[in-house]
């Protein structure tokens, strides 16, 4: 992609997701994310009526009197866009690819962050780290994770979402709003997800946006086709005219998606699922109300 073909994209990007921002999900983000945190501010004395569960007992051991932990509402957040850019991105067959949407979605997400005067911060994650930005505020911020979204191009193909929210929880000490931006077609197995969801849950505000082709999840019958693995490389050729074949990978494709779900859940994650060549701002509008 050349430099004025880049430009161009993002030009085009923001102009649709700074609209989509600012008058659609401006006041939605702010009445459901703005003020949710709450940080600490100082020790006091405890006082008949304070709660019991914000005592010290450090403090409290300390100085053998009863102390308490008192907060303060955080009305800054920090957004931060966990944004999946494995080789299966590189895929659509309805719409646009999966990459094009994904990149629209976490752009909406960082005008919406900016219109409040947030900061947010991008982590791009394969099977391993491929860049971190950390959170700043500002247009030309915005535009540089823009540019980012467009055309980064990782060095590896595959996905561990677990190894990518270690990395998370580990970069952000503080409080944040999260997003996970991926088509969650993993090669782990759920459990192996559990620990890392349940950490970055417990400490962050987390969202889930799953982006996904409708032949993600059903093959059409359409006879021998050659199909390719963009993560690991490998090609299979399969006989999409045996229904028990479409079957199996319909079956496959809905266990792997119930155990995401169930996960989601267990953890009180809000999650939604946009599909390429669906319009994404009802799902995004879902998520928003969900919390």
């Amino acid at each position: 992609m050349t430099s004025e073909e880049l430009l161009h994209k993002v030009r085009k990007i923001e102009i649709k997701t700074r609209s989509l921002s600012r008058n659609i999900f401006a006041g939605e983000y702010h009445s459901q994310f703005k003020g949710r945190g709450m940080a600490f501010s100082e020790v006091r004395e405890y006082q008949p009526g304070d709660d019991v569960r914000s005592i010290d007992w450090n403090v409290t051991a300390r100085l053998n009197r009863p102390f308490i932990k008192v907060y303060e509402e955080e009305r800054e957040l920090t957004v931060m866009l966990l944004v999946d850019v494995s080789g299966s991105r590189d895929f659509g067959t309805e719409g646009q690819f999966k990459r094009d949407t994904m990149a629209e979605i976490a752009a909406t997400l960082a005008f919406s962050t900016i219109e409040n005067n947030d900061k947010v911060g991008v982590l791009f994650f394969s099977d391993r780290i491929e860049k971190f930005i950390p959170p700043k505020k500002g247009k030309s911020h915005v535009l540089h994770i823009i540019r980012e979204l467009i055309s980064f191009e990782p060095q590896s193909h595959g996905t561990d979402v677990g190894q990518a929210l270690q990395y998370f929880t580990n970069a952000l000490k503080r409080h944040s709003t999260a997003f996970l931006i991926s088509d969650m077609l993993l090669k782990e197995n759920t459990k192996q997800l559990e620990k890392p969801v349940m950490i970055a849950s417990h400490r962050h505000d987390l969202h889930v946006v799953e982006v996904y082709d409708q032949r993600d999840r059903e093959l059409p019958n359409i006879g021998l086709i050659k199909l390719h693995d963009a993560e690991t490389g490998k090609d299979m050729w399969v006989d999409t005219a045996v229904p028990s074949v479409r079957q199996a990978y319909a079956d496959q494709r809905a266990k792997q998606q119930a155990a995401m779900n169930i996960l989601w859940k267990k953890n009180g994650i809000a999650n939604v699922s946009v599909r390429t060549d669906e319009d994404y701002v009802k799902a995004l509008m879902q998520l928003f109300k969900s919390k």
